[in-house]
C-alpha cells in the first residue's frame, strides 16, 4: 500500500509539472494550448526549480517501481514515455535548437554574404560612425540573437529577432551599466520573451525592461535599427558586414538545426501570408489596420505612433510629426529602399532628408525606438492606444 501511494503522488507530481513546462515553454504547444501569460512568466523565472521537482518526483516514480514494487507495468512505461516528451522536447527545443549567438555571431564580407543572399534579401541593419552591421531575416530565424565581443565600432550592440512579430531591434544588453546574460526563452502576443539568466527575469523585446521592473523602471538601451535590402546595403555600405547563420561543423547539429530551420521557415512562410496569427495568443484586437500590415512604429515616453509604408508615399515620402513631445520626420527613402525617422531639434519643418539623415536643416538624429517593418497585430497588443499616420498640425491643415 504504502509503495503505491509513493508511486502515485509522484508519479501525478510529476506529470503535473511537466505538462506545464510542456505548455508554457514548449513554444509550437501554443499552437495547440492556450496559454496565459502570467502563467509562462511564472515558469520563466522558476524553470530551474520546476524542473528539479518534476524530475526528482520522476526519480522517486522509477525507484519506487522497480525497489519498492510499486505501480503496474503498463501505466509505469507508458506514463515514463509521456514524460520523456513533456520534459525533452522543451528543453531541447529551446536550450539547443534556439541557442543564440549574442557572442559568438560571424559577420562577413559582402562579397561572401553574396553567395548566401539574394539582392532582395531583407535585412534589419545597425549603424555607428559609418560602420555598419547587417542581419538578414532569414539568418535570425533561429538564434533570435547576434552579437559578439567586437561590438559595433566598440559600442556593446546586439541584435535582437523576433519572426513572429517580424521585428528586429538593436539593444545595448546592459542595465544600469551591468551586463546581461540574455536567453531566448518563449513568445507570448506573437513578440520574443527572453530571460536575464542574472536575475531570472523576463523581458519582452520589444520594451526592453526586466519584468519586475515595469515600464517607468530602467531598461536597455535601444540601438537606431532600420530595415533595407541586400541590394541597397551594398551601395550604403559597400565596406558593410553582414550576419550570416552557417551550419555548423558538427554533423549532427548540423541536421538538428536544418530541421529546426526548416520547421521554422514553412511556420513563419504562413505567419506572413495569413490573415490569422499562426499563434494565436493575442488579447487585443484592432481593425483600424488589416492584421498583417507591416508599420513602422515610434515610442517615445507614453506616447505611441505607427506609420504605414503606403502613407509615407502617399504624402510625398516625407512628413513631419510631434511624438512624445518631439518633433520627428519620418521619410521612405526609394532609393534605398528603407524607412527612417529621425529627431528634428531644428525648430522648422523639414522638407528633405537623404538616407543617412543630411537635411535642408543640417544633420540630423536617427530615432532610437523606432521598430522597422513589423506587424500591425503585434504593435497594437502591446501599445494599444496607438495613433496611426500621425501628421504634424500644420500638415493636418494643408
Amino acid at each position: 500500500m504504502f509503495e503505491n501511494i509513493i508511486f502515485a503522488v509522484s508519479l501525478i507530481v510529476a506529470l503535473a509539472i511537466g505538462y506545464l513546462y510542456f505548455r508554457d515553454l514548449g513554444d509550437v504547444s501554443q499552437m495547440l494550448i492556450s496559454v496565459k501569460r502570467e502563467n509562462m512568466i511564472r515558469f520563466i523565472r522558476n524553470e530551474y526549480r520546476l524542473l528539479a521537482i518534476g524530475l526528482g518526483a520522476t526519480v522517486l516514480m522509477i525507484f519506487s517501481y522497480f525497489f519498492l514494487d510499486g505501480g503496474v507495468g503498463w501505466l509505469f512505461w507508458g506514463i515514463l514515455a509521456i514524460l520523456v516528451v513533456l520534459y525533452a522536447f522543451p528543453w531541447i527545443w529551446v536550450h539547443v535548437g534556439l541557442r543564440n549567438q549574442r557572442q559568438s555571431a560571424k559577420y562577413y564580407s559582402i562579397e561572401e554574404a553574396r553567395d548566401a543572399l539574394s539582392p532582395g534579401s531583407s535585412m534589419l541593419v545597425i549603424e555607428n560612425n559609418g560602420i555598419a552591421r547587417a542581419h538578414p531575416d532569414s539568418h535570425l530565424l533561429r538564434p533570435h540573437l547576434a552579437g559578439n565581443d567586437e561590438g559595433l565600432d566598440g559600442e556593446n550592440v546586439i541584435m535582437t529577432y523576433c519572426a513572429m512579430a517580424n521585428l528586429g531591434l538593436g539593444y545595448i544588453p546592459e542595465i544600469k551599466e551591468k551586463q546581461l546574460d540574455l536567453e531566448v526563452l518563449a513568445q507570448h502576443g506573437n513578440n520574443l520573451i527572453l530571460r536575464d539568466n542574472t536575475t531570472g527575469e523576463p523581458i519582452q523585446q520589444i520594451y526592453g525592461f526586466r519584468e519586475r521592473d515595469g515600464n517607468s523602471g530602467p531598461a536597455m538601451k535601444p540601438w537606431p535599427t532600420f530595415r533595407m535590402t541586400f541590394r541597397t546595403f551594398q551601395k550604403a555600405y559597400p565596406q558593410g558586414k553582414v550576419f550570416l547563420n552557417k551550419p555548423s561543423s558538427n554533423l549532427l547539429l548540423r541536421l538538428f538545426d536544418l530541421a529546426t530551420e526548416t520547421i521554422f521557415a514553412a511556420s513563419i512562410a504562413r505567419q506572413h501570408n495569413e490573415a490569422k496569427p499562426l499563434m494565436d495568443n493575442m488579447t487585443h484586437h484592432d481593425e483600424r489596420l488589416p492584421t498583417k500590415t507591416y508599420i513602422w512604429g515610434i515610442t517615445i515616453g507614453d506616447d505611441a505612433v505607427c506609420f504605414t509604408q503606403d502613407f509615407l508615399v502617399e504624402q510625398g515620402n516625407l512628413i513631419n510629426t510631434e511624438i512624445g513631445g518631439r518633433n520627428i520626420v519620418v521619410a521612405w527613402n526609394p532609393v534605398y529602399e528603407s524607412v527612417g525617422a529621425w529627431y528634428n531639434d531644428s525648430g522648422k519643418p523639414i522638407r528633405q532628408v537623404d538616407f543617412f539623415g543630411e537635411s535642408d536643416q543640417g544633420s540630423l538624429t536617427r530615432v532610437e525606438t523606432l521598430k522597422p517593418g513589423m506587424f500591425w497585430h503585434v504593435w497594437v497588443e502591446f501599445f494599444q492606444q496607438t495613433d496611426i499616420n500621425r501628421l504634424a498640425e500644420n500638415q493636418q491643415a494643408a
